[in-house]
């Protein structure tokens, strides 16, 4: 089986006639049939709304009309995210055996006006809270690097489903680093936008949560932005159009005299010496690549981990039906969305004020940072990719994450570095380091102000050229 083109690749042959998306898709069918068993991406599938879709695709080129920039190209579409005729089961027991919804999300709605072909439905953790895809309703979801380790979370069947060369491309979504830390640790390319570059109307207290993909190339990253960012009256957080078309910006954007910063532990977090090190000496290409010098920026933040945390656990309210689901099913609840229930039950409006404080103070401290800088480079995750039941790890480089974080905060410290610009608003984008000494990928961060969505795509695209990374892990890779 030969390696799957990028989304890209496959949705300009099929424009062109030099592909059918008939036979793009059974190449993915027949992948998803040999190798999801093993990695459990998708959770559910309809071959056959695939394959009447990929007629259509193919009768518009026959007759000479453009079906779209993605035309013909399989997605797979993450759990969490309505796609209309197939079942949406947030990864819970409480809804897995819901019936199929009727209506598109507005982000896959315009993926499917731009010719994407939806073959079924990726794994994520019970409503997306944890950096690793396991859960009571689907179990277990492993990365095709090395399936003993995660894929990452929340989007980690997507990216489990691409990095394992089952589909070109899939959707994700990201309130925290579920888009980044996928990407991440099975070396694809995860672009979190600016929030309200792609509108996401839902009833969100915390106002963190964006949609993206999981991607093998920057351009993938790029088109899926330019087919889908603009506004909705739906969501009133949306952002008027960009006013440049981003597949052209990444490749042409003037980032001459750019200001490079680079932090390591963002003030606060322990990193694995290896993913330091390969981190480190990407940012050094990229700055190289840009023609500056990259400056070891000195970062003070207001407890990024621990205000995170507080601000989904309102969400988790908005879940659930709670005269149907609370307390009366607790026990099928996955312990991290029961925890953060039951201590949020009795929680009076003003215990919610310090979080709120800590919050504003945040946005402060990154407004500071970009004053002095353009772009902070991080590392996106502080180790490579963990075991694919979990937990995460509470020892990075000898040291006790439980003793010096506590408990809670302890359990988001394999991942500390992506929140920040999901409660600052801030669009950022996970790119390949490189390979650890075990063979696992990891990660850059590239964090960029805020609405400057494509300077981020900009040097993404300037690593890319740089330092080429394999398209897929070697299971998925074909010969």
């Amino acid at each position: 089986m030969a390696e799957l083109p990028s989304a890209s690749e496959a949705a300009d042959a099929v424009r062109r006639g030099e592909m059918s998306a008939r036979a793009l898709l059974e190449e993915c069918l027949a992948a998803i049939e040999e190798r999801n068993d093993v990695l459990n991406a998708f959770v559910y599938l309809d071959p056959e709304g695939a394959r009447a879709r990929a007629a259509e695709i193919d009768d518009l080129v026959r007759r000479g009309e453009d079906p779209g920039p993605f035309a013909g190209v399989p997605f797979g579409v993450k759990d969490l995210e309505d796609c209309a005729g197939m079942p949406t089961s947030h990864g819970s027991l409480l809804y897995k055996d819901a019936p199929p919804v009727t209506e598109d999300s507005i982000h896959v709605a315009r993926l499917r006006a731009a010719g994407a072909v939806f073959v079924g439905k990726t794994a994520a953790p019970e409503f997306g809270t944890i950096q690793f895809t396991r859960t009571k309703a689907w179990g277990v979801t492993r990365n095709p690097w090395d399936t003993d380790r995660t894929p990452g979370g929340s989007s980690g069947g997507s990216a489990a489903a691409v990095a394992g060369g089952l589909v070109p491309i899939a959707t994700a979504s990201d309130g925290g680093g579920s888009t980044r830390i996928p990407a991440a640790f099975s070396g694809l390319v995860g672009m979190k936008p600016s929030y309200g570059r792609i509108p996401h109307p839902s009833a969100d207290p915390s106002q963190t949560a964006v949609y993206g993909v999981e991607a093998v190339t920057v351009a993938d990253a790029a088109r899926h932005l330019d087919v889908t960012a603009g506004p909705h009256d739906a969501d009133r957080t949306s952002l008027p159009p960009a006013g440049l078309r981003y597949q052209d910006a990444m490749e042409s954007l003037d980032v001459s005299g750019l200001r490079v910063g680079w932090s390591g532990d963002l003030g606060f977090a322990v990193v694995d010496p290896e993913v330091l090190e390969l981190t480190r000496a990407s940012a050094e290409a990229l700055a190289q690549a840009v023609g500056t010098e990259l400056v070891e920026y000195p970062v003070r933040l207001t407890d990024p981990i621990r205000t995170w945390l507080q601000a989904g656990s309102v969400t988790l309210w908005l879940d659930i039906e709670e005269s149907e689901h609370y307390p009366a099913r607790l026990d099928d609840l996955t312990p991290f969305v029961r925890f953060s229930l039951e201590t949020s039950y009795e929680r009076p409006v003003r215990t919610l004020v310090p979080g709120l404080r800590r919050r504003l103070q945040l946005e402060a401290d990154v407004a500071r940072i970009f004053q002095d800088v353009d772009v902070l480079l991080t590392p996106t995750t502080a180790v490579p990719a963990f075991d694919a039941a979990g937990p995460s790890p509470t020892t990075i480089a000898g040291e006790d994450l439980v003793e010096r974080f506590g408990p809670l905060a302890a359990g988001a410290m394999s991942v500390p570095f992506t929140m920040l610009a999901n409660l600052c608003w801030n669009p950022a984008c996970s790119v390949p380091a490189g390979l650890s000494s075990d063979g696992l990928p990891v990660g850059l961060q590239i964090i960029g102000r805020r609405h400057a969505d494509e300077v981020v795509l900009r040097l993404a695209r300037l690593l890319e050229q740089t330092r080429p990374w394999p398209r897929h892990a070697p299971m998925g890779a074909g010969a």
